[in-house]
């Protein structure tokens, strides 16, 4: 289907510009009219002959259109009304694809959680239990809703846990740039003037000037068994035994494991709620919400938690079972079965612990600041103390010839 620019009036007198799918000029004009735009300019694409389409779709991508879609439905959008406008607007060329191919599947009889599970890298077990309970409670657009200001609340979540982890990544870089550069075509030049000196160097200098010549091969060494390294916990991870260990490590980190711990129970917390208040059959609840927390130690022990549920316990003694999960946690669930209110007490514990990845993402920026400019500092003051120690015998050849 070709591709049109166009540009219009809005009511308030504001010009706006916008690209959109359609099979003709005449569609477009209809559909700018509609939206109380007065068209005026509509103009053909070129398409381009060479083009490469990733076969992803963003959580942010994901995220923007059950907000869209709740808002469609809100409104009073058919179902399929709704899929076809969200379809025409989506920049994203392969979830355009997926969408267009949902309401196909919905056009043909099919229900829109039976459509969508069949794309389960797009849309988690979360997300279709959460839609196939609303088309069964007839509260699609509430759910949608309940859903998106979850995925909202993720997406925030996973952010800060990312800036935490850049921050000190880029600096680490930097470092490790600055460091090759002097190593490289520094020491050289400065070797080279030693050398025709003729004068005997101190022992720092000669260890450095040694690690320069060799830089090149440790380099490549340390960029191998990085390379070597990543890959094979990439692959060891693939294994449920691998994830498992890895994610376990991950939690014992120093600094990091904290702020990974608090992450995954925030959002544990918050799924557990959503799904809770969504309507789904809380064994089913907690095996989701494990399985979504993004952490395999804690599926594992929501998974124990799940089947002492089963049997007949309440969901908080068997947590304590597990030494996974915080006292807090654990306190306000069990005030939460015994005054009716756990979707509400979950929330305040996604809630507090959001507040506590905020507070622990700023300690870690305080912290690691302060050390890598002290890292940086040892490394290069060390560097250049040993570059210059010979140059004062230098002056003193200089001086005396």
């Amino acid at each position: 289907m070709p591709t049109y620019k166009w540009k219009g009036k809005a009511v308030t007198g504001e010009i706006r510009k916008g690209v959109i799918e359609a099979p003709n000029e005449q569609v477009v004009e209809v559909y700018l009219r509609r939206l109380n735009i007065l068209p005026l300019q509509i103009q053909r694409k070129k398409e381009t002959t060479f083009s490469i389409q990733l076969k992803r779709v963003s959580e942010k991508d994901i995220t923007l259109f059950t907000r869209q879609f709740a808002t469609i439905l809100e409104a009073g959008v058919p179902l399929v009304k709704g899929l076809e406008t969200l379809a025409m607007q989506q920049k994203n060329p392969y979830f355009k694809e997926v969408i267009n191919t949902i309401l196909k599947k919905v056009e043909a009889g099919s229900s829109l959680s039976e459509a969508m599970a069949e794309y389960p890298k797009i849309f988690n077990p979360l997300y279709i239990q959460m839609v196939r309970s609303g088309e069964a409670s007839g509260n699609l657009d509430v759910i949608l809703k309940r859903l998106s200001a979850y995925l909202e609340k993720i997406l925030s979540l996973k952010s800060k846990i990312k800036h935490a982890m850049i921050y000190p990544s880029v600096i680490l870089f930097v470092a490790i740039a600055v460091i090759s550069i002097i190593m490289f075509f520094v020491i050289p030049k400065f070797e080279e003037l030693f050398r025709e000196a003729g004068q005997s160097l101190p022992l720092p200098t000669h260890i450095l000037i040694t690690i320069s010549k060799h830089f090149k091969m440790f380099f490549f060494l340390f960029v191998l068994t990085l390379i070597i390294s990543f890959l094979s916990i990439k692959k060891y991870r693939k294994s449920e035994r691998g994830k498992y260990n890895t994610d376990k490590v991950f939690l014992r980190l120093p600094l990091l494991g904290e702020l990974f711990h608090k992450g995954a129970i925030s959002r544990l917390a918050r799924t557990l709620a959503n799904l809770i208040g969504g309507g789904v059959p809380l064994l089913q609840a907690l095996s989701i919400a494990g399985e979504t927390s993004g952490n395999k130690v804690i599926e594992k022990a929501m998974e124990e938690v799940r089947i002492n549920v089963s049997a007949g316990h309440s969901i908080a003694d068997p947590m304590i079972y597990t030494g996974v999960f915080p006292y807090m946690l654990i306190e306000m669930v069990r005030i939460g079965e015994m005054s009716g209110n756990l979707e509400d007490m979950l929330n305040k514990v996604a809630d507090f612990y959001e507040e506590e990845v905020d507070r622990t993402v700023q300690t870690l920026s305080t912290l690691v600041e302060p050390i890598l400019i002290v890292f940086l500092g040892v490394i290069i003051g060390g560097i250049l103390i040993a570059l210059y120690l010979p140059i004062f015998k230098l002056g003193g050849v200089v001086g005396g010839g």
